[in-house]
């Protein structure tokens, strides 16, 4: 197999529009090979600061160009992405290692996020009239003002879906956007990047570079607007501190260990079947992805069967077509890391019940889905955050016990509740701690639905990408009141005596008229 199907040129054009001066590469690797797929260029800090410079005046002209025009050029780009969504997957699946089908999760993902902002901006931030102390006295109304250029950082692990959640946003509200890409994800943010240029989104309003996180990731959070990162929570409490070192205002996606609930009215066989895509889709290598499941013991022998049974089955393997169920790990540290884990638990007394191994008869990063039972508190896949393969099942009694085992944790990202009775799963999912809860669905329900805010409690995030909540994250609320002169407001203490009555008794009044 070639390293990936992309043509030489291609990547060579699209490598071309990373702001870089510093003339050093960075050999990115194809994870379904091994093999060398490019040399990326990297940026230095001055790329960092132009890149800024530009995006500020091409940003003035941005937002003064009105909401009409924005929507016209981002429906283009939607369109623009459904027509290149064979390319777009085969950048994600030469940087990633994931299948065909998760690739495509992506790209209509990022369709999905461009339309629905295209379209909510204008009522979403056209502010409006808002009701005053006094009326007829007083009246006040807002207004939103992008907040400028936003830095946008995100990870190699789904830079299409991050990117255009963090970018379209920022774009349909009149900001412009300096992105670090990662080494690893930049070919498929260029490209999604490629489709906004050519729909008519200026070049210099959305600018990427590429480089070690150290060397350019602190500048790029110093110079923005708004920072917006997804990556591990040790890197984003550093982000939020430099950030709020100029106050700047930031959106954190962060780390998860997301537990799945399966109460004992499921369908055994339904669940298990339903449970795997939730904990193995990318390998794992997703934040909002199953770690812990939960079972009750009414049907944790069948449900644990049926789930292995099904892990067992599905078909790994490299391949840019939709033959395969599991693709692989992303880098040797992502498998490294996976093979410690379990090798931990094993040695501490944990059960392999499924998976397990490495299989470099596949490629270098291939690693069986796993299933562990026997994970205590000892180990530390039971609390770390694995972003890998591997998920852990134990049983409960009681639902309580479940409650309270699931929210035993430091993050709170997502959760699931697998059950027969919808009025059961919800009492269960009120009670999670987690920024989404899915109802027999592991992840994509939340994940999918980009006219809802998504984001996490704990230490899982701050802040919320998607839905409104989303696109005022990137402006800053105005408020203009203005006294019509029809009475004049009170100056003397004198006037204060005089008007203090009357205005007693207008709050009473409207109290009376209007009770909520």
């Amino acid at each position: 197999m070639p390293a990936s199907p992309l043509d030489p040129a291609v990547i060579t054009n699209l490598t071309r529009s990373i702001r870089s001066t510093t003339g050093a590469t960075v050999t990115v690797i194809a994870p379904f090979t091994g093999e060398v797929l490019h040399e990326l260029p990297v940026s230095g800090v001055t790329d960092v600061q132009e890149s800024y410079a530009q995006a500020r005046l091409a940003q003035l002209a941005w937002a003064r160009a009105g909401f009409a025009r924005r929507r016209a050029i981002l429906l283009r780009a939607h369109d623009l992405i459904l027509e290149r969504t064979g390319l777009l997957q085969d950048t994600v699946q030469a940087e990633t290692g994931k299948t065909r089908g998760q690739a495509f999760e992506e790209v209509f993902q990022a369709a999905g996020v461009t339309r629905f902002n295209a379209l909510a901006a204008r009522g979403v931030l056209r502010g409006g009239r808002r009701r005053s102390a006094i009326p007829l006295v007083i009246t006040a109304a807002v207004s939103y003002r992008p907040k400028g250029v936003a830095g946008v950082i995100t990870p190699w692990n789904y830079p299409l879906s991050l990117a255009a959640m963090d970018v379209v946003p920022a774009l349909a509200a009149g900001c412009g956007v300096v992105q670090k890409a990662d080494d690893q994800g930049a070919l498929s943010i260029l490209s999604l990047r490629q489709a906004f240029i050519d729909a008519g989104v200026p070049e210099q309003l959305w600018a990427v570079v590429a480089g070690d996180g150290a060397e350019i990731g602190g500048m790029v959070t110093e110079e923005a607007d708004y920072v917006c990162f997804t990556g591990s929570t040790a890197t984003g409490k550093r982000v939020a501190a430099q950030a709020a070192g100029n106050l700047t205002g930031v959106s954190l996606e962060l780390g998860g260990k997301n537990p799945l609930i399966v109460l004992d009215d499921v369908d055994p066989a339904r669940a298990a079947a339903d449970a795997a895509p939730a904990c193995f889709t990318a390998m794992g290598q997703l934040c909002v992805s199953i770690e812990r499941i939960f079972v009750q013991r009414g049907v944790a022998d069948a449900f644990l069967r049926e789930f292995v049974a099904v892990t067992r089955s599905l078909k790994l393997g490299a391949a840019y077509d939709y033959s395969t169920d599991v693709g692989c790990l992303t880098s040797q540290a992502q498998l490294d890391r996976v093979s410690a884990q379990v090798a931990d638990a094993v040695t501490l007394g944990a059960t392999i019940e499924v998976g397990g191994r490495a299989r470099p008869d596949l490629g270098p990063f291939f690693y069986e889905p796993t299933v562990l039972t026997g994970v205590t508190a000892a180990m530390e896949c039971f609390a770390g955050e694995t972003f890998g393969p591997v998920v852990a099942v134990t049983v409960f009694d009681s639902e309580q016990e479940a409650i309270l085992a699931a929210n035993d944790s430091d993050y709170g990202l997502n959760a699931s509740v697998f059950s027969g009775s919808v009025r059961r799963a919800l009492r269960v999912s009120g009670a999670l701690e987690a920024g989404s809860v899915n109802i027999n669905e592991g992840y994509r329900g939340s994940f999918s639905s980009v006219a809802a805010p998504m984001g996490g409690l704990k230490q899982s995030g701050l802040g919320r990408r998607n839905g409104p909540e989303g696109l005022l994250r990137f402006v800053d609320a105005i408020t203009i009141a203005r006294a019509t002169g029809l009475i004049p407001l009170p100056r003397t203490g004198r006037d204060f005596e005089r008007l203090a009555a009357p205005m007693l008794l207008l709050a009473a009044v409207l109290k009376g008229i209007r009770r909520r």
